[in-house]
């Protein structure tokens, strides 16, 4: 029998991505399955993308990742757009699929997977959201769409800020509101789910916490952090010593990826064991999924 050499390519291209650990969970996955796929840590420069992406279809890749600054400079290369991307207007995986290239947003999507994976349904709640910035977006979005009944987005650039609460407000059924993100900001009252989405936390800045007033967060909210390493940031040690259920990074991280797995392999992502993976890598308290 003729052996194949020939291995399958998945990418991310990103500038800066030396810090990416995606490759860390979707090489232990392929492996775990015994798939002959391979993940490429690509430094993508701005200016270099068109290329990027024309190489990408002369290798014939299965598909690719991306990261600043390339989430909505793709778009005009690729052939379609799901509809929660077309919402979101940022791409963070795209698909190869019967020569036709498909820009996806896994970000938001793997967000709701860890809130449903951790007993949390955002259906009929009111959630506030830290932050306007890409991961913002994707994550208000996919829990309007997944049923969350009011958004406050609180930002400190107003205009990014009411950008996003009127586009969630006339693309899904939920009602958005922004609220300028000033020194020591409070919490709203009723907030059923509070999410941190920037990157205030993220290692080796992991000595900062968003400014807030933390003794608005109460012991009937669930806050979340989109910040993975550490994997107990201090915006969620303030929040746990507040009595609030927290949800780490960790969850999302693993669950865009194994979304971006299933797209590229067309197979179930073994979820447990790309967490397992991460986790190695960043010394994490927990091993294994909630």
């Amino acid at each position: 029998m003729e052996k194949n050499y020939r291995a399958e390519l998945t990418a991310v291209f990103g500038d800066p991505v030396d810090g990416n650990p995606t490759g860390v969970m979707e090489e232990a996955a392929y492996e775990a399955l015994g798939l002959n796929y391979r993940y490429l840590t690509l430094r993508v420069k701005k200016e270099d993308l068109e290329a990027a992406v024309k190489g990408a279809k002369a290798f014939g890749m299965k598909g690719y990742n991306l990261t600043m600054p390339h989430k909505t400079a793709v778009i005009p290369y690729l052939d379609c757009l799901t509809p929660a991307a077309e919402i979101i207007g940022a791409v963070n995986t795209v698909v190869c699929r019967n020569g036709k290239w498909t820009g996806e947003n896994t970000d938001g999507k793997g967000f709701v997977l860890s809130l449903k994976r951790d007993g949390i349904k955002p259906e009929g709640k009111r959630i506030t959201l830290l932050g306007a910035g890409g991961a913002a977006r994707a994550i208000g979005v996919e829990c309007a769409l997944a049923g969350a009944e009011h958004i406050t987005v609180l930002n400190r650039d107003v205009g990014r800020g009411e950008e996003l609460a009127g586009l969630i407000g006339r693309k899904t059924g939920a009602e958005a509101e922004f609220c300028p993100w000033t020194e020591q900001a409070r919490i709203p009252e009723g907030t059923d789910i509070l999410i941190q989405a920037t990157c205030v936390g993220l290692y080796p800045d992991s000595g900062r916490k968003p400014d807030i007033a933390y003794d608005t967060v109460t012991d009937r909210m669930v806050v979340c952090d989109v910040v993975f390493n550490p994997e107990r940031p201090l915006f969620l040690q303030e929040a746990e010593r507040r009595g609030a259920r927290i949800v780490t990074g960790m969850g999302m991280l693993v669950h865009q990826g194994a979304l971006n797995f299933e797209l590229w392999t067309g197979k179930k992502a073994p979820l447990e064991i790309m967490y397992q993976a991460l986790a190695r890598e960043f010394g994490a308290s927990q091993i294994g999924l909630p």
